[in-house]
């Protein structure tokens, strides 16, 4: 077998050969007929030529099937590097067991998180809207976290929240509306007392010239009574845009959207604007929802905020809206240790309100304490 395979090496080199003997036997010619242009030179000539034109290309097509190996290998390589590196992309992806940790709520899916590049308007508004379906699963008893009985009880407390925590000012509001209960005793007051009452509050003797000053007003310029209209709710002092929606919202049932800080940073981590002035905020996401919706999405995402989207280590592991959020993996991104993070009933710990709804405390919510307790 290995004689004929030999052999059959040998016929197959011989082929070519006799192709080169033809070529040499009129080579003589070519030696014999050097002096001037006879025909046997003209056929020479022409056979060169021919059997020249039939070798380039053959060198050619074989130079390039060389080359063609190289320049396929070369592109074989980089995704052989690009994939590499992508076990390093690996930890941003949200975990199999990302679930919120709160009841109720399924795991979120094992997926890349949101990434807004070239994000449509149509697309922003349809993520945006979905989060807000999500968040409002989560809480379905979202509420103003402030304690108030009545509009003008509201309006003091959202101007007193200002550089300070809803809590604290639920826990000093009751001895200030116990001892002034109206416009007309908070504008009359003795301002050395409305400051020892709310010095707990921060910035007391500033809080305290801006309550019995839109006290005077509500007195003096709308019989006592709380205005429902925007545009005069922001004449009284120390009110604003964010503290006149929070009032025409929850007060009068008039939809607002209320640009605290929590719902800044919300927004601008979802990449729903880049805006950083709170009236800008409030306009580009006031289009991506219908007005019907604003009262309840500002609550919606300040809860979050609170409890799960914290502004220096979010609880991103225990984020029901991961998927949708381009900002995952700013915190903890570990279910279990980012559990840990929670704060609030989700952690087990009490809401901001001494008195807060029913249906707060149906979910399983907890008072917070009053002041100095325990």
């Amino acid at each position: 077998m290995k004689k004929n395979a030999e052999t059959g090496a040998e016929t197959g080199a011989a082929a070519p050969a006799k192709k080169t003997g033809g070529a040499k036997k009129t080579a003589p010619a070519k030696k014999a007929a050097p002096a001037k242009k006879t025909g046997a030179k003209k056929a020479a000539s022409a056979k060169k030529t021919s059997s020249a034109k039939k070798t380039a290309p053959a060198k050619k097509t074989a130079a390039a099937k060389k080359a063609a190996p190289a320049k396929k290998a070369a592109p074989a390589k980089k995704p052989a590097a690009a994939k590499r590196q992508a076990p390093a992309k690996k930890p941003a992806v949200v975990p199999a067991k990302a679930a919120a940790a709160v009841e109720g709520v399924a795991p979120a899916k094992t997926i890349a998180p949101h990434s807004p590049r070239h994000e449509s308007h149509t697309a922003l508004v349809r993520r945006a809207r979905r989060i807000n379906r999500e968040l409002a699963e989560v809480y379905p008893y979202a509420h103003p976290e402030l304690d108030f009985e009545n509009p003008f009880q509201l309006v003091v407390a959202t101007v007193l929240s200002a550089q300070t925590t809803d809590l604290r000012v639920n826990q000093t509001t009751p001895a200030l509306f116990a001892k002034y209960p109206t416009p007309e005793d908070l504008a009359a007051a003795n301002p050395e007392e409305v400051e020892e009452i709310l010095r707990p509050t921060g910035f007391f003797r500033a809080k305290t010239k801006s309550v019995i000053g839109l006290s005077k007003a509500l007195s003096e310029d709308f019989g006592g009574e709380v205005p429902g209209r925007l545009e005069d709710l922001v004449k009284l002092p120390g009110v604003g845009r964010k503290t006149a929606f929070v009032v025409l919202g929850n007060a009068f049932g008039r939809p607002g959207i209320t640009v605290d800080t929590h719902f800044q940073r919300l927004v601008r981590r979802w990449q729903w604007t880049e805006e950083t002035d709170p009236d800008k905020i409030e306009a580009a996401v006031g289009a991506l929802f219908p007005k019907s919706d604003w009262t309840d999405l500002s609550h919606h995402v300040i809860w979050h905020g609170r409890r799960i989207c914290h502004a220096r280590k979010p609880a991103c592991g225990a984020c029901p809206i991961a998927p949708l959020c381009p900002a995952y993996g700013e915190g903890e991104t570990d279910p279990e240790k980012a559990k840990k993070l929670l704060k609030y009933e989700k952690g087990g710990y009490p809401g901001q309100r001494l008195n807060p709804p029913r249906a707060y405390l149906d979910a399983g919510g907890t008072p917070a304490p009053p002041l100095r307790a325990g």
